[in-house]
């Protein structure tokens, strides 16, 4: 299975995982009598965890090694171009003719290597978000695991409080579902939208100030170099 296909099975593992319903699992554990269910599907997500963090990382290994050698091809193309201008200054046009042929040959490669990096960029980016979804999925469901053990416990003492605990495990639960939910609305199918939207406009808020901030600052210096080699 290449790199693509081992991919697209993660992501189809991920939308699965997020998809399935916090209430129902709930019930499940209801039905059963215990919390296995729940603590088995906590386990499946941190098993897609360990699978989408590895996949990353094979991608992101990709990215760089085909960017180490997108730097070894442009070098060589440089050569070449040198070689050229020395055949022509030797008055061997037909050895220059070569040595562009070859050019052109790993001009070629340069695209392909290219593209190779422009499309793991975008997988890893898919993969970090999914990651995100994963690690906010579990900490839902350890919430409901949470709320379900303490109202199971409070409602085996009997009394008014076995009953108010389990409103709160439904409260959590519902909360929980509507985060996802929210996370579900992300477009791509893979892009999910994180819980808590506002904190997160907040956060990318301040990252697109420090962004600005340091490329004013970069400019500045540009700017300030340009002027000192002018005096």
């Amino acid at each position: 299975m290449g790199l693509v296909e081992m991919a697209e099975s993660v992501f189809a593992r991920v939308r699965r995982l997020l998809s399935a319903r916090i209430e129902d699992t709930v019930d499940q554990m209801e039905t059963n009598g215990g919390d296995t269910v729940m603590r088995e599907a906590i386990r499946e997500v941190d098993r897609a965890i360990d699978e989408v963090r590895g996949q990353r990382e094979a991608s992101m290994a990709r990215r760089l090694q085909a960017a180490k050698q997108q730097a070894m091809v442009e070098k060589r193309i440089a050569e070449l171009g040198e070689k050229a201008r020395f055949a022509i200054a030797e008055g061997r046009e037909d050895l220059a003719e070569a040595a562009l042929t070859r050019q052109v040959d790993f001009e070629t490669e340069i695209g392909k290597l290219v593209a190779v990096q422009q499309s793991t960029t975008t997988e890893e980016a898919k993969l970090e978000d999914s990651l995100a979804s994963l690690r906010s999925r579990k900490s839902q469901m350890e919430d409901a695991l949470r709320a379900y053990t303490e109202a199971q416990a409070e409602a085996g003492l009997g009394g008014d409080k076995g009953f108010e605990l389990q409103r709160t495990t439904e409260r959590k639960v519902e909360q929980a579902e509507a985060a996802f939910d929210r996370a579900m609305g992300g477009a791509g199918g893979v892009n999910f939208t994180r819980a808590d939207a506002k904190t997160i406009n907040a956060v990318a808020e301040l990252d697109s100030m420090q962004k600005s901030a340091s490329v004013k600052d970069r400019l500045a210096a540009l700017k300030a170099e340009a002027a000192g080699k002018a005096a």
